[in-house]
């Protein structure tokens, strides 16, 4: 019997097959599945157009048969089968494929398609196998074939014996090694796991004969242990069903069999595109934000079939970061695969998927938003931080995406609130919408900066995210309203500026003695336009504000980066004039005022006080 050499640069190819395309072994049982279940479909398409035939989906199934003692693995199909010609052309020539040029030559109807558009699936074999047998006998052929190969070396083809259409497979298992257990190929829970895994929605049932124990006759106590032949898969994908027909405990059920988390998803979106790109897709979002969510180890992606066959557990590439909290799956019957399904084009079908699904995503949060308040925040609650990175992240390149889903909590409504319903509620004579930022709201609710914005009876939107402002900053407008943090040096409300003006000028001399004090902890000292009834507080000049000094100053390797901090005095309060009379007096009283303003102004931003036993003995000193 001749062997036969593989053509073109088979060697060469295989070796990278087995040793570089595919990640995980595991994966030349889905692909051989895969070309059973094309085989299968062959003979569907057949018997569309030719009366002769009748397709009987009962009588057609793919079995796998494991033998831990000859250690072999057999996957045996009732589909079209090969002839002589097809195993020489389609198992001889790597990277040609029989079930592509079926499909070319074949019109497809019913929604059914072929898988295998390749045909290198098929040597994954070779990453468990020693050597690989097909026999095979063609529909309408009297004659079967077995082909069988050791690996790169080549391969023989011999007539064989076989009565029924449709191909077996024969895996001879390797041996161990101290790195890889093959065992594990050959034991039933573990070949039920991977069936489970990537071949439940193959459409025709996949048998194994699976130990089943149950009490021995005529005894209580004693149990035995027999093989029952079971349909591993569903067969049916539950988004391939009507919508309508399925429940909450469906989506529920199939959220936790695909262990996408251990809570109750919080909105389920179940959509099916038929147009220039056909998908079906159902997507969660979780109740609640994953343990591990904000670490390294935390995945995004939606898991990817095609047709029904898992292709890509962790597909990154249809879920953008903002939106990457998101579960779920995508089918399609349009993608291009090339040589791997684990290594997919980056092509215009899966780049539309992509912009559809974001939309689909974005459109049912603000439904949900509109709709059920308690849900929506609820969610955001636990995601909302990651649609505020989502706005500060690629230079605000999806601002506009995700503006409308953000939510800050009011200091008149004292709940979350939209930005759309901020500025519906602004007086016509406010320009700008007002934030203060802080560790939480009841600190922000104290702070002397809010005072005279409250004054105005202008509403106040809190940030206690430490990426609140960083969003905000690169937000800059919201349907043209310029934010405008109730700390900056100007807040746009004209109200005795004049006066103040006058009154910093007047004391310039007590102002420059001050800012000498501090020796450079601040950029000036000033008289206050937004105190109140407070005696100090400290504003900022420029872009960098106290809370984004906190945060950036709390990072690795933080420059020690300062905010423009400025020292406001109350001309109303009592302690301004004990400053101008310490200072009349050039007594050393103004250096006692000025350091204990200015840490009292640190404390209340929730600043460190440089030396705190100089600032208790300070207090002492005026107590004395």
């Amino acid at each position: 019997m001749e062997k036969k050499q593989f053509q073109a640069e088979s060697k060469r190819l295989l070796d990278l097959m087995i040793n570089s395309i595919y990640t995980h072994r595991e994966v030349f049982l889905r692909e051989l599945i895969s070309n059973a279940s094309d085989a299968i479909d062959k003979i569907y398409y057949k018997a569309l157009t030719d009366d002769s035939l009748r397709f009987d989906q009962d009588s057609y199934y793919i079995k796998v048969e494991a033998d831990k003692e000859n250690r072999t693995l057999k996957i045996i199909d009732t589909g079209i089968g090969m002839t002589r010609e097809d195993l020489e052309n389609n198992l001889g020539v790597i990277a040609k494929s029989g079930s592509l040029a079926f499909k070319n030559e074949n019109e497809l109807k019913d929604g059914y398609d072929i898988i295998g558009q390749f045909g290198v699936g098929f040597y994954a074999a070779f990453m468990v196998a020693d050597i690989v047998t097909v026999i095979s006998k063609a529909l309408g052929s009297a004659e079967a074939y077995k082909w069988e190969s050791e690996g790169a070396d080549g391969y023989t083809i011999e007539p064989w014996k076989k009565d029924a259409v449709g191909t077996e497979i024969i895996l001879k298992i390797k041996e161990n090694t101290e790195e890889d257990q093959f065992d594990e190929f050959l034991e039933e829970y573990r070949l039920k796991e991977i069936i489970k895994k990537y071949s439940d929605f193959i459409r025709y049932p996949i048998k194994m004969d699976v130990t089943v124990r149950k009490p021995k006759e005529d005894s209580e106590n004693e149990y035995v242990d027999f093989k029952e032949e079971q349909i591993i898969n569903s067969m049916v994908p539950i988004w391939k069903k009507n919508k309508n027909d399925l429940t909450d405990e469906d989506y529920e059920k199939f959220y936790h069999e695909k262990r996408y988390g251990f809570d109750k998803p919080l909105k389920t979106i179940h959509t099916s595109v038929d147009g220039a790109i056909r998908y079906n897709a159902i997507l969660f979002i979780p109740e609640n934000i994953p343990f591990d969510y904000y670490s390294k180890e935390y995945e995004k992606g939606l898991e990817l079939y095609s047709n029904g066959v898992l292709i890509m557990n962790k597909c990154a590439d249809l879920l953008p970061d903002y939106f990457s909290f998101v579960k779920g799956m995508v089918d399609s019957e349009d993608l291009s695969l090339n040589i791997s399904r684990e290594m997919l084009q980056h092509d215009r079908q899966l780049k539309r998927i992509e912009k559809n699904i974001n939309k689909k995503i974005k459109s049912e949060l603000l439904t949900l938003l509109k709709n059920d308040r308690e849900k929506y925040e609820k969610f955001f609650n636990s995601f909302g931080r990651q649609l505020k990175y989502g706005v500060y992240s690629d230079f605000g390149t999806h601002k506009e995406v995700l503006q409308d889903l953000l939510m800050f909590y009011s200091s008149k409504e004292k709940k979350l609130v939209t930005l759309d319903e901020y500025v519906s509620r602004m007086p016509e004579d406010q320009k700008y919408i007002y934030y203060a930022s802080g560790d939480s709201n009841e600190r922000i609710e104290k702070l002397p900066q809010t005072e005279l914005v409250s004054d105005k009876g202008y509403e106040i939107l809190y940030f206690t995210d430490e990426i609140d402002e960083f969003a905000i900053r690169m937000l800059m407008t919201y349907k043209e309203k310029e934010f405008k943090s109730v700390s900056s040096g100007d807040l746009g409300i004209e109200e005795d500026q004049t006066a103040a003006n006058e009154e910093t000028s007047e004391n310039k001399d007590l102002f420059a003695k001050m800012k000498d004090i501090l020796a450079g902890k601040v950029k000036d000292v000033r008289i206050s336009k937004r105190l109140k009834t407070h005696p100090v507080c400290l504003s900022t000049d420029g872009e960098i504000s106290i809370e984004m000094e906190k945060v950036l100053n709390a990072m690795p390797d933080s420059q020690g980066i300062k905010a423009d901090k400025v020292l406001e005095i109350n001309a109303n309060h009592e302690v301004f004039q004990s400053l101008k009379t310490a200072f009349e007096q050039e007594s050393d009283k103004l250096a006692l005022y000025t350091n204990l303003l200015y840490n009292q102004a640190l404390l209340i931003e929730g600043l460190p006080i440089q030396d705190p036993v100089e600032f208790t003995n300070d207090i002492c000193k005026v107590m004395v």
